[in-house]
């Protein structure tokens, strides 16, 4: 009895053992609070294994540890589509059958619409087909500032305004994290230009850092709960941002909470200690220490590999300052390829087809519209000759990081040939040469005359003209490392425009491009379409909008200018941009876009905001009431008074009329796009809090707002005030 007592305990025993052992460890137990299964995990690790995950392992993964189960970290570009697949070592396409994908509009479209519930619907189709492809970080979206209508990477990026930018790039994350793909927000921080971007250190004011540059960035964080941020290759305040301890550590982390990780971007560490103690987490690239070949180093010979490593066992650096890294990355790991809720996902969905098409028509803008030529009624026309190269070129290759392999990649000419069938001709007009990265392909004279002279000879022909031109992504065009060298198109556009205008009255322009351009022609061209980098769908959405299926409501999200001086940052000679090739000088100020042109009273040729419609909108009187001394309501009738459906945005600006330093006219603090029938109203409400009539003092470093009185502006554009109420601020 006693024996089979002891043997019945011994098997209860051996049970109770073999279950322990077999115990799910706590940070592998996804119901687990986050905070705790990173304080498992990092007990857990080796110091290599801690180095191993703060380093890539291949052109866009970094290592997890395999031996405790967790999970690599795959990253991909970009904000507008999954970029095909690369080899494992090599920036070499890896010739994959199945990595084609829907290209979704630039950034700048997506800001031209300036409808949050739009890119709440971008941010969960584009992370689709991240989560499809096994992606756990998508590398965007961006929020750097327009400063100069030259940047070449400015596509990638929501305007020359913070408080658009940033309310736009909050639902964006949002909604894609809900997908478990952390967005990447990029690129931290005042990354404006593309020339010299590796070696220009940024001089700016405190206060032009914290209320131009840094504000969207702020609501990403804060509201969005960005999960991974990207930092940049330029210099601020003699240090690379990449390792920029006032930045990342001071700024990003401790002043504004955020609890994710800092990637490099690629290859913009530059030394180990700086990276260590400056805020880098997770250091990407594509080579180090000045070896250009892969034979040449490992992926160990980082700076935040074996380097580091030797530093945290020599006792140089605290281990708290690695296991803070790697707590960091722990919780990306958790969220994204360790998420168990992670989106399955999708690719070339007809719901992604569509999302795309929707963002394109949408973000759109009609800037001119002479004799309502727009809608195109193709009956008033017998011959309509399409000329210029954007209309057959695919608008998706090219860029750099932005390029895209598609399924399917609709042309405006293949539209309008569906549209109006053999009504159509075609001329290319000019060329401007492959699409190659950090390098100009040089078009020969002689074809560009041949081009131009064969495109006259059937203008003659037509009864309407649609040229189909601006910009696209060739290198020192809308590509990264290389800023466009002219304010004018390129290629002899503005000539050829000028030329089939005078010999066809009936002669509209449609153009692409993520900038602002020249417009010499404008008077003499009858309508004026502007088009961004519409992704996919780009001639379905253009057919749409030309032909009338579709009512434009694109508001521009930067300023037109005259010509290229009248931008500020032109004013104050090289020193101002590009720089001297070692820094350059922000001297500017907050008066970036409109609020120089609005403020210094400089005409433009399209203001911020500015978009028309096919149809008409009245504005009511506004007023203002107090809500309890520190929110203010304004609201506005607007009234439909076209004979078609239509959208507007109301913008809301705020200017203080009595400040102790010297504020813009007015700035934007809130908008609402509002959708009217014929002859329907509706009243808009647009608050104003406290926050919004702060400016930066640079004396207590901080918000500040002074009592007194403000004017709320209610506007179509920046320029077109439709009404202003005033309001008081505490006691005088």
């Amino acid at each position: 009895m006693k024996k089979r007592y002891l043997s019945l305990l011994l098997l209860v025993f051996g049970a109770m053992t073999a279950s322990a052992q077999t115990a799910k460890p706590l940070y592998l137990d996804a119901k687990a609070p986050v905070e705790e299964r990173v304080k498992d995990a990092l007990s857990r690790m080796t110091v290599h294994e801690k180095i191993q995950v703060l380093h890539a392992q291949s052109k866009f993964t970094s290592a997890g540890v395999p031996r405790l189960g967790l999970r690599q970290l795959n990253m991909d570009d970009g904000p507008h589509g999954v970029r095909e697949e690369l080899e494992w070592n090599s920036w070499s396409p890896a010739k994959w059958t199945n990595d084609s994908i829907v290209a979704f509009p630039s950034l700048t479209c997506l800001a031209a619409t300036w409808n949050p519930e739009l890119s709440a619907v971008y941010g969960n189709a584009v992370s689709e087909e991240f989560a499809f492809r096994y992606k756990d970080i998508m590398l965007g979206p961006g929020v750097n500032i327009a400063r100069t209508p030259l940047n070449g990477r400015a596509f990638e990026y929501m305007g020359e305004d913070p408080y658009l930018a940033g309310r736009m790039v909050v639902p964006y994350i949002r909604s894609a994290q809900k997908n478990g793909v952390a967005c990447c927000l990029k690129h931290f921080a005042l990354n404006n230009q593309e020339i010299d971007r590796f070696a220009v250190d940024v001089k700016v004011s405190e206060r032009a850092l914290r209320e131009i540059y840094l504000p969207a960035f702020e609501r990403a964080v804060k509201e969005a709960g960005v999960w991974t941020i990207m930092g940049s290759y330029n210099l601020w305040q003699g240090a690379h941002c990449c390792q920029n301890d006032a930045l990342l550590n001071g700024i990003l982390k401790k002043e504004w909470g955020f609890d994710g990780a800092v990637v490099s971007d690629w290859g913009g560490v530059t030394d180990t200690w700086q990276a260590a103690t400056g805020g880098m987490d997770i250091e990407m690239g594509s080579y180090t220490d000045g070896k250009l070949k892969e034979s040449e180093f490992t992926y160990d010979d980082y700076y935040l590999a074996r380097p580091f490593e030797r530093l945290i066992n020599e006792g140089k650096i605290p281990m708290s300052v690695l296991d803070d890294k790697v707590a960091r990355v722990l919780r990306t790991m958790f969220r994204t390829s360790m998420n168990p809720d992670k989106a399955i996902g999708s690719q070339c969905s007809e719901a992604h087809y569509e999302a795309c098409r929707a963002i394109a028509e949408e973000g759109i803008v009609l800037l001119r519209n002479q004799k309502n030529i727009l809608p195109l009624n193709a009956d008033n026309y017998g011959r309509i000759l399409v000329v210029g190269e954007n209309a057959t070129r695919s608008l998706t290759e090219g860029g750099g990081s932005s390029e895209l392999k598609t399924l399917r990649d609709i042309s405006p000419l293949e539209a309008l040939k569906a549209l109006y069938g053999d009504k159509i001709d075609y001329a290319k007009g000019y060329s401007s040469g492959r699409p190659l990265y950090d390098h100009v392909d040089k078009v020969k004279p002689e074809l560009l005359a041949q081009l131009k002279a064969e495109a006259l000879e059937k203008a003659r022909k037509a009864d309407l003209i649609i040229f189909i031109g601006g910009l696209n992504k060739n290198h020192k065009q809308d590509c990264e490392n290389g800023d466009r060298e002219s304010y004018d198109l390129s290629f002899g556009q503005n000539e050829l425009i000028s030329e089939l205008a005078a010999i066809q009255k009936n002669t509209m322009v449609v153009t692409f491009g993520g900038n602002p351009y020249a417009m010499p022609w404008l008077d003499r061209v009858q309508a004026l379409v502007h088009c961004w980098y519409l992704g996919s769908e780009s001639g379905t959405a253009l057919a749409n909008i030309l032909s009338g299926k579709v009512c434009p409501s694109g508001k521009l999200p930067v300023t037109f200018a005259k010509v290229q001086n009248d931008y500020p940052c032109f004013q104050y000679g090289k020193e101002g941009y590009p720089g001297n090739g070692k820094e350059v000088r922000y001297d500017e100020g907050i008066y970036v876009g409109y609020r120089h042109f609005d403020t210094r009273g400089v005409k433009t040729c399209f203001p911020f905001g500015f978009g028309l419609s096919y149809t008409t909108f009245k504005y009511g009187k506004p007023t203002v009431t107090s809500v309890d001394g520190k929110t203010w309501r304004v609201t506005v009738d607007v009234t439909n008074t076209g004979n078609r459906d239509g959208k507007e945005t109301v913008q809301l600006y705020i200017g203080d009329e009595k400040c102790s330093v010297d504020r813009p006219k007015k700035e934007l603090k809130n908008f609402a796009k509002v959708s009217l029938r014929p002859g329907e109203t509706k009243t808009v409400t647009m608050d104003i809090t406290e926050q919004d009539l702060k400016f930066w003092d640079e004396a207590s470093h901080g918000w500040k707002a002074e009592p007194g009185k403000f004017r709320a502006y209610v506007c179509a554009s920046a320029e077109d005030v439709r009404g202003v109420v005033s309001f008081q601020y505490g006691s005088m």
